[in-house]
């Protein structure tokens, strides 16, 4: 039996991490936007904090399996099913929101492409605060840094680390978290929102902000799941998730130095400037992982990054 066209349906949407992160903050907008911009025809169900299970980088195929309408993911840990995906948090590529805003706007067709080839659609896209290194001890120089044992937010991130000399791997959030918990890593690589927003500072009291990259996320939901929407009602959904993204950009100004005051009110020593030897060993390490990304992606899209 064909649904009827005027029957609400209900999308479950997840993201690993929690409803006051940025991620989160995110998902619950769009759900009242597009629940109040449909009168009810469309209604999601919030899954955060990794609820579910699936992390940022099983979430595209969660949907195809059909176990998620859509979430939001964190870019980075998506470049393992298209190198594209792994733009906005290659090291030093972006340094600032304007920049960030700028580098995305240019990539958003080939996230939408890329998305697409896996019957998904880009509803909306969030730029992050800055990424920074959370670690249980000042990172005062290079060496320091090569010392640690760090948890990065994607692979190219996990390489980067390693070729600088350090140990380092990827993981998703909460995983990250249960290491440093078990003593396993004494460093994690986030955003200051992501680390405030899971009270980092009790395990680990040090954030040097290296700002490493401005990273995204990205909402989605399955195109099935879209299309069988009446025409006007895909409009609405579009509308919301437009209104989201503007939101969310918006929000961003105040973000990061609301993090800041959040750390400082709970001892976090800011390791700020960061020491010039820090920076420039990330650097050097970068270049061959920024090279590696370009020579496997369009010329279209490697050009975004010059």
């Amino acid at each position: 039996m064909n649904r009827p066209a005027d029957a609400p349906v209900n999308w479950q949407m997840a993201t690993e991490y929690p409803s006051s992160n940025i991620s989160g903050l995110g998902l619950a907008t769009f759900g009242g936007l597009v629940s109040s911009r449909t009168e009810g025809l469309v209604t999601t169900t919030n899954a955060f904090d990794n609820e579910l299970g699936i992390s940022s980088g099983e979430m595209l195929r969660a949907a195809g399996e059909r176990r998620i309408t859509g979430g939001d993911a964190f870019a980075g840990p998506l470049e393992a099913s298209d190198t594209v995906f792994g733009l906005a948090s290659l090291p030093f590529v972006a340094q600032s929101i304007d920049a960030a805003k700028t580098i995305n706007t240019k990539a958003r067709p080939f996230y939408e492409r890329a998305l697409q080839t896996r019957g998904l659609k880009l509803l909306y896209m969030t730029i992050w605060p800055s990424t920074g290194l959370w670690s249980d001890r000042a990172l005062d120089n290079a060496d320091d840094l090569r010392a640690a044992t760090i948890r990065t937010f994607d692979y190219n991130s996990a390489e980067v680390m390693r070729v600088m000399g350090a140990k380092a791997e990827y993981l998703p959030f909460n995983e990250a978290l249960a290491g440093v918990k078990d003593r396993k890593l004494n460093a994690i690589l986030t955003s200051g929102d992501g680390g405030a927003e899971k009270g980092l500072w009790r395990y680990l009291p040090h954030f040097t902000p290296i700002n490493y990259a401005v990273p995204i996320s990205l909402a989605f939901v399955r195109m099935d799941a879209f299309e069988m929407l009446p025409a006007e009602v895909q409009d609405q959904v579009t509308m919301a998730a437009a209104e989201t993204e503007k939101r969310q950009f918006e929000a961003l100004a105040n973000r990061m130095s609301e993090n800041l005051a959040q750390m400082r009110l709970n001892g976090v020593n800011i390791r700020a400037p960061v020491d010039p030897s820090i920076i420039a060993a990330l650097r050097d390490a970068a270049k061959a992982p920024i090279a590696a990304w370009r020579a496997r992606v369009p010329a279209e899209a490697a050009a975004i990054v010059e």
